[in-house]
């Protein structure tokens, strides 16, 4: 396919086609049941952040619901490659999905010989601007995050549901997220981002115990940006309140990248505003990006 205009395209199981030709069949086991896995990536400059980061989540996923990829390691970041520089976007968003593939009306997953492969780049833009720079309100969910030993959420799998709903109480209450509590009543995560809160100048985040998807941004921010600052993050389980008394809430995710929150159920965070810290957080994951955007 030649493509001449900068834009969406569609890497599909070989072949890049324009998004309103991009088809999948209606006996693929991700579209009937949700088996499958996914991630979100991101571009800078042309180049693709963390890309190595991603893969070894999707390739552990894969591992957890034993989806054996159609294409190896190294022919997917060829075809990464190949899409990106076909859409001629410099800064992008890519949405990589494995698919369990077409099979029968069924569970079985061996009833699906060959798995699907489907890379989307095209443009994101979650969260409002100015959300960046005044902070973002949010509430915290009635609905409790799924124990991983029903689903383990560190498997990002095309199964979203329990995140869609507590999704749909935010949109409910007028604002663009949610944070999700376990089944023990600790803070777990957001409906698609992590969270980390300040106090006292110390930074804390969820453990992975606590039922989290291991963020890819959550680590950066732990094992480059904040030490970069000469800051450490502890990661422990805590209870909402201490969400509520923090001096600055901020979540990280690959299309949030890093936001403050100023709200959490209409109750201010420290100022009511982007603190400090996470401003100078911000920057220098802006900083990061712009002028290496690492692929590892």
């Amino acid at each position: 396919m030649t493509l001449t205009a900068t834009g969406p395209v569609v890497w599909i199981d070989g072949r890049l086609v324009s998004p309103d030709e991009a088809m999948v069949s209606v006996y693929d086991h991700g579209l009937l049941y949700g088996d499958g896995v996914f991630e979100g990536i991101r571009v800078y400059g042309g180049r693709i952040f963390k890309m190595k980061s991603h893969l070894d989540r999707l390739w552990g996923g894969c591992e957890a619901i034993r989806l054996t990829p159609a294409v190896s390691r190294a022919e997917l970041e060829a075809a990464l490659r190949e899409a990106v520089s076909a859409s001629g976007l410099k800064d992008a968003y890519i949405r990589l999905v494995l698919t369990r593939g077409k099979g029968s009306l069924g569970l079985n997953p061996n009833h699906c010989p060959k798995s699907g492969t489907i890379i989307i780049v095209d443009r994101i833009h979650l969260y409002p601007t100015e959300m960046y720079e005044k902070g973002m309100p949010i509430i915290v969910a009635k609905r409790p995050r799924i124990p991983a030993e029903c689903l383990d959420p560190a498997i990002k799998s095309l199964n979203y549901l329990n995140n869609i709903l507590a999704k749909v109480e935010a949109i409910d209450a007028g604002v663009h997220e949610a944070i999700m509590l376990n089944t023990q009543g600790f803070v777990s995560e957001c409906t698609g981002d992590n969270i980390f809160v300040i106090k006292g100048g110390a930074i804390a985040t969820p453990p992975v115990s606590a039922g989290i998807l291991r963020g890819v941004t959550r680590r950066f921010v732990i094992d480059t940006l904040a030490p970069t600052l000469g800051l450490k993050v502890a990661e422990r389980s805590m209870k909402v309140e201490e969400v509520l008394a923090a001096d600055e809430v901020f979540l990280t995710g690959t299309a949030a990248e890093v936001i403050g929150v100023s709200r959490i159920d209409g109750h201010a965070i420290g100022s009511g505003v982007v603190g400090p810290i996470t401003k100078r957080l911000e920057a220098e994951f802006k900083r990061n990006v712009a002028k290496d955007a690492p692929e590892d």
